[in-house]
């Protein structure tokens, strides 16, 4: 029973409506929160504002793009000698760059003897079966400087261009070998030294990996496994010895032949483990020069 002015309560509803109002209230942050209004859309809605891209989060992305793309064309981009392509060799193999002497050879002239080209000093040579990294270089163009003797004539008036020596040292035998190339005017030129350096074992000096010319072989024997080849205008003249320098043949310090690692027996009387890196490293020496 009710006066007249006065409502009927509703369920709930506490004193003065308070309660009422509560409840209301928590019924429509329910309701809010099931529809993804109220307070909690609001702030949802601030925090998706807040990821837009801004100036220097647009700055950030195009340096970080521009850093990966300028790794990317680096990376494809090796040069001779690098162990990974496009990284270079490391500061301790560049260390290890054999000593050169004499003049480099023009860099305008495309036949030039170049072994850097031909042998890169960080890449090892491998042919055959063997092989052998690169030590010291001697080039020129006086080629009566690669002639053991001086006052010998083999090579006067040849047409002898220029010439390169290039040491190496085998990888995993103790075995040196010299490699030494001539360029020539015409094929007939290299063909006509060929036979005159055929004809004079010995008579190419033999350099150490210290770029020094190591003692001539005595008595005029043949070096161990000497190869004297035309290829083209080019000729090569390879050999090889033990890995203390010492002639083939010879024995080593305290009168007892240099033990040397197993290998197949050859023909012509010289060293198996000489004759074996002759063949690999003059065969290497000779491929630039085929279709030349």
């Amino acid at each position: 029973m009710t006066t007249q002015g006065e409502r009927t309560p509703i369920p709930g509803e506490g004193q003065n409506g308070q309660n009422g109002q509560a409840g209301q209230a928590e019924q429509a942050g329910q309701a809010g929160q099931r529809t993804g209004g109220g307070a909690g859309a609001t702030g949802g809605t601030e925090r998706r504002r807040g990821r837009r891209l801004s100036g220097r989060r647009a700055v950030g992305w195009v340096v970080m793009v521009g850093v990966v793309a300028a790794g990317g064309w680096i990376i494809t981009q090796p040069t001779p000698g690098d162990y990974i392509p496009g990284l270079g060799p490391s500061k301790k193999d560049a260390s290890k760059t054999p000593p050169v002497v004499g003049a480099p050879p023009p860099p305008t002239d495309p036949a030039a003897l170049n072994a850097d080209n031909l042998f890169p000093a960080q890449r090892p040579v491998e042919a055959a079966g063997y092989k052998a990294r690169r030590g010291g270089i001697r080039q020129g163009e006086k080629c009566d400087e690669v002639l053991q003797d001086g006052t010998q004539e083999l090579l006067k008036d040849s047409g002898c261009q220029a010439y390169l020596i290039v040491s190496f040292t085998g990888v995993d035998r103790p075995v040196l070998s010299s490699v030494t190339l001539l360029r020539f005017a015409d094929q007939t030129s290299a063909a006509k030294a060929t036979d005159a350096l055929r004809a004079k074992p010995g008579a190419v000096a033999f350099i150490l990996a210290d770029a020094s010319t190591a003692p001539a072989q005595s008595g005029g024997a043949k070096p161990g496994g000497e190869r004297v080849e035309a290829v083209g205008r080019y000729v090569t003249v390879t050999s090889s010895r033990a890995g203390d320098g010492r002639p083939a043949g010879t024995p080593a310090s305290g009168g007892a032949t240099a033990p040397s690692s197993p290998a197949p027996s050859t023909s012509g009387g010289g060293e198996p483990n000489l004759d074996e890196a002759t063949r690999a490293l003059s065969y290497a020496a000779g491929q630039p020069f085929v279709w030349m």
